[in-house]
């Protein structure tokens, strides 16, 4: 089996060890190229190994003669077929006479010489300590990490009289030297195998094997419009070819070959007592092939990305109560205050990563991100390719809507404009943003104007792409695990979840986290007066024929053609392309298609739509604040109408609060009674007078510190696409 491992582009990786802090070691890798595999080649051939790598205690001796018998290869024991031939004595022997510190320098020595193809090789705990030894064994295969959580590790320890291990001095607890172990560990892997507490070496074996084969089978990704029985014919698209490309040369949206991964409940209860980077890191590995992005170089991205100088919460996205059984899922502490820098602060690193990587095939190629907002996207797509791709020949050019957005909204996009950054106000809708930058995507004219001056593409930020969704499901997934960690609820208890909806991305990412086994009971979307899709979730009919967006307080949800419902319909209906492709030219001709049956019945089982009016959102600010003393947007107003309206009562609901309230400060503050006071009010003075009014949620100290001393530079189109090719191609000259 292992000898056909999937093809694709590998990217192997090179180590380097330092040492940062006074008390502190923690290892960095330093992802380097290794080898780059044409798209015809296997990952794997009969020379790869399977090297399994863990703490003391965690059975890899035993898995490995498991895994040895299942897959037909020889197995080495480094200790036993290795060191103790080698050195002609016991290890334990070696150890005593060399000391800790030089005992490791030995074992990488020694690990250093052996010559082994299609083998299962189970290293000694301490031989990821020596980075040399670990470089030379990594390149010779997969290296695959059992964890194990701490506190079985320390009983089978226990069991085996084990009371001291390498790099253990006297008087150091284990548990400290098994923590300074694992982090080790989680520098030096390709593939983790969660590992449960009562998990046999049977299963862990399983595991390993059904993780091997998830690299066999996956071929990449694949297009909602895509015959699948062409999946597996065809080249393999890797990650960072879609998150270049953006929107498929159909016009279908990317989504993964392969189905997504479910986690068990052990598996989840592993994650629940992590920080939020953790879980992002053990997520988002599930999702993505290490050949396409690295779980090292990943790390270090979450890492930038979600920090308490980016966030101004230590949790990121924090969970908290507001009444009853409702809770709400802050979203709004990132730079720009809104769920989109959930996203965008980690999907800008992705793109110059795949942009590098993938320069050969690309001609050294420059790029535009084109984006369509209605409100919050903008700024965060701004902020976050600001923050991560200077200089990285990206550009990124925003459309918006010139009436249909928020002050606080507008002067923070308007403000970035300049350099490689290009803002421009539309004289229409979202829908009309929208439907421009799709229209660019497929005009061949401007590709090659585009490629002839300047060798530029045009790439996409919205949640069209795939790179948007990725972060959402850790969000929606983490949220699910506070409740567990606050003791609301339990490992495998339903909750449900009401989300505010305009594009489908947010709540596309919540049915993602269901999928991988998280036990939402119920997918609440909640819209505005702008609501075809609570109309589509109970009719089956999606129908804008004689519609236009309304302008409403929570513009952000301004939607009438939600992108992301693509996606959604290719999964229910079973990855049926002809259908999804016949739905969605029906929209972009007609204005309308319907689904009926069976596939309507199955939407019903997921999803909940309820829709609010402008005065019931109004009426909701005002009686929450009053009731609780929390503040609510717009938007999550929305969600908690709807919210009260579905709720039953019998498990947690939690709502997403997308935006902090001081983005619609104007809005929010008439809701509650203010409206002659905010008269000819200033942003900055609407800020204070909503800072005085309540700390719950606290003031959005980073916004209101970016918003006090802006340059705004606004430039406004008429609704015309060649007033936006135009646009583009002068953009272009600035890159």
């Amino acid at each position: 089996m292992l000898s056909t491992l999937k093809s694709g582009v590998l990217w192997r990786f090179f180590y380097e060890t330092k040492a940062i802090a006074s008390t502190t070691t923690l290892c960095i890798r330093k992802c380097e190229q290794r080898r780059k595999l044409n798209t015809t080649t296997r990952i794997f051939s009969d020379k790869y190994n399977i090297i399994l790598m863990g703490s003391p205690g965690s059975g890899k001796s035993t898995v490995a003669r498991i895994l040895a018998k299942k897959l037909n290869r020889p197995s080495i024991d480094i200790d036993n077929d290795v060191l103790e031939p080698l050195w002609g004595v016991k290890v334990s022997e070696k150890l005593k006479e060399k000391g800790s510190k030089y005992f490791i320098e030995e074992e990488g020595k020694a690990l250093m010489t052996v010559k082994a193809e299609n083998s299962i090789i189970s290293l000694t705990g301490s031989n990821p300590l020596h980075d040399d030894a670990m470089q030379y064994i990594a390149n010779t295969g997969y290296v695959i990490f059992l964890d194990y959580p701490a506190k079985g590790i320390l009983e089978r320890l226990h069991k085996m009289k084990v009371d001291r291990i390498v790099g253990q001095e006297i008087g150091t607890p284990l548990t400290d030297i098994l923590d300074h172990r694992q982090k080790s560990y989680e520098q030096a892997y390709d593939v983790r195998i969660l590992c449960e507490e009562d998990d046999s070496p049977e299963c862990v074996s399983e595991k390993v094997v059904q993780a091997l084969k998830v690299l066999e089978d996956d071929h990449g990704y694949v297009s909602t419009r895509q015959d699948k029985n062409s999946v597996g014919s065809q080249d393999r698209t890797s990650l960072g070819e879609i998150l270049l490309q953006g929107l498929a040369p159909d016009g279908g949206l990317y989504v993964p070959a392969l189905q997504i991964p479910c986690l068990s409940k052990g598996e989840w209860s592993r994650l629940v007592n992590l920080t939020y980077q953790e879980r992002a890191l053990r997520i988002m590995e599930r999702l993505i092939n290490p050949c396409d992005l690295h779980p090292s170089k990943l790390r270090l991205f979450i890492d930038r990305a979600y920090n308490t100088e980016t966030f101004s919460s230590e949790k990121i996205f924090p969970v908290r109560h507001l009444e009853d059984n409702q809770f709400l899922l802050e979203l709004f502490h990132g730079p720009t205050a809104s769920f989109k820098d959930g996203a965008l602060q980690l999907m800008p690193q992705m793109f110059v990563d795949a942009l590098r990587h993938n320069q050969p095939l690309n001609n050294n190629g420059r790029y535009i991100i084109l984006v369509a907002t209605s409100g919050d996207t903008g700024s965060a797509v701004l902020d976050g390719f600001r923050r991560h791709a200077e200089g990285s020949g990206v550009g990124v050019m925003v459309l918006y809507p010139e009436d249909g957005i928020s002050e606080v909204q507008k002067l923070q996009m308007t403000a970035m404009s300049g350099g490689n950054v290009n803002v421009l106000g539309i004289e229409g809708d979202f829908d009309l943003c929208q439907s421009m930058v799709k229209r660019a995507f497929r005009d061949p004219d401007l590709a090659s104007w585009l490629s002839a001056n300047g060798n530029l593409k045009l790439s996409a930020a919205n949640s069209i792409t795939w790179g948007r969704l990725l972060p959402q499901i850790v969000f929606q997934v983490s949220a699910y695990l506070d409740l567990v960690e606050q003791k609301v609820i339990s490992v495998g208890d339903p909750v449900d979840v009401c989300i505010p909806t305009g594009n489908f991305g947010n709540i596309l990412g919540a049915f993602y986290s269901q999928a991988m086994g998280i036990p939402f009971r119920r997918l609440i979307c909640a819209s505005n007066t702008n609501n075809t899709l609570t109309e589509f979730i109970n009719s089956g009919m999606y129908d804008i024929r004689s519609r236009q967006i309304q302008k409403t307080q929570s513009p952000a949800i301004d939607i009438l053609k939600a992108s992301n419902l693509e996606r959604f319909l290719y999964h229910m209906s079973n990855r049926d392309h002809e259908l999804v492709r016949r739905c969605f030219k029906n929209l972009e001709e007609n204005q309308c298609f319907e689904v009926t049956g069976q596939l309507l019945e199955d939407i019903q089982e997921f999803l909940v739509g309820k829709w609010c009016s402008e005065a019931e959102c109004a009426q909701t600010i005002k009686k929450c604040f009053e009731k609780t003393g929390y503040l609510l947007d717009p938007h999550t107003a929305i969600a908690k109408f709807v919210a009260d309206l579905v709720n039953d009562g019998d498990v947690p609901m939690i709502i997403n609060a997308t935006a902090h309230y001081s983005k619609f400060a104007p809005q929010v503050l008439q809701a509650l009674g203010h409206k002659k006071d905010i008269k000819d009010k200033s942003v900055s003075e609407l800020f204070d007078m909503a800072h005085k009014i309540t700390d719950s949620p606290s003031m959005h100290c980073k916004l209101e510190e970016s918003l006090k001393s802006l340059s705004v530079s606004e430039k406004v189109l008429n609704p015309s696409y060649e007033d936006v090719e135009r646009a583009i191609k002068m953009f272009s000259h600035k890159i």
